[in-house]
């Protein structure tokens, strides 16, 4: 005989199904939709990565990365690693900015909008406040020509006293916890200010300071007093939920179908999406829903192996996709399969993850100066590093036809190799790197033959992709050991090598803020950083 506690379990299961989870995903995205049309002309960003989720993908006009875990009671944390200064920008230019997320727990917001992003307003906003104390202390005729413009044309803004530094957190907040937060906020202003980034830009463009306002299905909004933000006197960042804020599972019907709500289904996509990623879903979006609950594995199976053969059979990752059975009561487990592609010898059994492009907002330039006619445009999801004659990329860039005339040697990082006919032998190298969750050392044992080929090539002045599966996490920590391993302090490039000497943490954060400043979707595993650190101090 089973017990109770089997049973509750596999009824969970049961609830939890995957037509549950998309119909649940679709039914919240109407909300998200309603909310959008009262601003349309802010933009939307998706926090990764459940928020992904919850909106066609060219209905967001960039991504952030706020997390929970920095916003924990007791565990309240600015990371300077996750700084989204392309949020504060984005919001600046267009006067305020929509954030998307949702959460399980059956609260109205997660706690990374309940405090971690009003967290990272109030520290930003601190900073920026004295920041342009100094920059008022500038006579025009020392400052360069648009920066004289913009002083002009913000007037008694940039000049006010009474910018807002004061932290604002919802009202279920205890003032306990508050109080708590409070007390940690010079700490880390102090931080940023220390970390590297280059707040100048947005001093000089954000009028009003960064506040955030809260919106979920429970909020009123007449439809008749929706707020100008051209009179509020702060820059609004508004945070919506997109779950409804129930604690236990509701039932709900349609004309055809009934399913089981979940909040926050899209959370923790790994335990229900069978490979299913949300560009896919949205292309299907209508008739994944209109299928109903007991073809709806099936129809996502199909789906989901017509796009690894679409995408091998084009030289392009084709993950495979394997899904446990979860259970008698459970949906019907599907498994695709075990098949690999083979194009020109390369075969194609990467981890697939979801490939974003998030605009690059600033201007600051690092190191040597860079080839004429290398620009980020041409090649999609490419991020060049300044000047330095680096770049990121993820698996996209190596499929690109125009690649060979924009970048002259590729660092392919990826477990397996693609085919790069366009390139020699000489400008091409294939290191096997797998992230920290499957390897905790192979990063670390790849980075000296990696530093050495970046160097010869930026030697001869060529230029140089460092790519990987996403362009966020074992690309970008090779390309942080390529500059604290070949550049100066000064972003020059050091062709005999640098002097020994002690690479500290706070160093390695530092350039990481500064990297990030070129490509916002820089997200790096704390354990490939862990590897980089390690690899910097062998050299001494």
């Amino acid at each position: 005989m089973e017990s109770i506690y089997k049973v509750a379990r596999q009824i969970k299961r049961k609830e939890h199904s995957l037509y549950n989870a998309l119909r649940s995903i679709y039914h919240d995205s109407l909300f998200v939709t309603e909310i959008h049309a009262l601003w349309p002309h802010l933009p939307l960003l998706a926090n990764l990565r459940c928020g992904l989720w919850y909106a066609p993908p060219h209905a967001f006009h960039a991504h952030c990365y706020f997390k929970s875990t920095d916003g924990h009671n007791g565990n309240w944390s600015f990371n300077v690693t996750r700084l989204n200064l392309h949020v504060a920008l984005l919001a600046a230019e267009k006067g305020g900015c929509i954030i998307v997320d949702a959460t399980r727990k059956g609260k109205r917001f997660p706690d990374s909008m309940s405090k971690t992003i009003p967290i990272w307003a109030c520290v930003i906003n601190c900073a920026l406040a004295d920041l342009r104390k100094d920059l008022n202390k500038i006579p025009n005729h020392l400052m360069q020509q648009e920066d004289v413009l913009d002083s002009e044309e913000n007037g008694s803004d940039r000049h006010s006293s009474d910018w807002d530094c004061q932290l604002h957190l919802p009202i279920w907040v205890s003032e306990t916890e508050k109080n708590n937060i409070a007390h940690r906020l010079d700490t880390w202003v102090q931080d940023l200010k220390t970390c590297g980034a280059n707040l100048v830009p947005l001093a000089r463009t954000l009028r009003k300071p960064l506040r955030v306002l809260w919106v979920s299905q429970r909020t009123v909004i007449w439809l008749n007093e929706v707020v100008d933000i051209e009179t509020l006197d702060f820059t609004p960042i508004f945070l919506v939920s997109a779950s409804q804020p129930v604690s236990c599972t509701q039932r709900m019907t349609d004309a055809e179908f009934s399913w089981s709500y979940i909040p926050g289904a899209a959370d923790d996509e790994e335990s229900w999406a069978r490979g299913l990623t949300p560009t896919l879903f949205w292309k299907h979006a209508y008739d994944l829903v209109n299928y109903g609950p007991v073809d709806c594995n099936r129809k996502v199976a199909d789906l989901v192996e017509r796009e690894r053969v679409y995408r091998a059979l084009r030289g392009q990752d084709a993950p495979q996709v394997k899904v446990k059975s979860s259970g008698k009561l459970a949906d019907p487990a599907v498994e695709l399969k075990d098949s690999v592609y083979s194009d020109g010898g390369c075969h194609l059994t990467l981890e697939e993850r979801e490939t974003q492009t998030v605009q690059d907002v600033s201007s600051q330039k690092m190191g040597v100066n860079l080839p004429e006619g290398h620009l980020n445009n041409i090649v999609p999801g490419l991020h060049w590093i300044g000047s330095t004659g680096l770049a990121v990329g993820d698996a996209s860039c190596c499929q690109t036809d125009s690649l060979r005339e924009v970048v002259d040697c590729v660092l392919d990082v990826r477990p397996s190799a693609c085919s790069t006919s366009s390139y020699s032998e000489n400008s091409y190298l294939h290191l096997p790197v797998v992230g920290s969750k499957f390897d905790r050392h192979s990063l670390q044992n790849y980075l000296p033959e990696a530093v050495k080929f970046a160097k010869e090539k930026l030697a001869n002045g060529l230029s140089l992709l460092i790519c990987c599966p996403d362009g966020e996490d074992i690309s970008v920590c090779v390309c942080l050991a390529i500059l604290l391993s070949c550049f100066g302090s000064m972003g020059n490039f050091c062709s005999a090598g640098l002097n020994p000497r002690t690479i500290s943490k706070s160093e390695v954060r530092q350039s990481l803020v500064q990297l990030a400043s070129f490509h916002s979707g820089a997200r790096p595993s704390r354990g490939s950083l862990k590897q980089v650190y390690n690899y910097l101090q062998n050299l001494q």
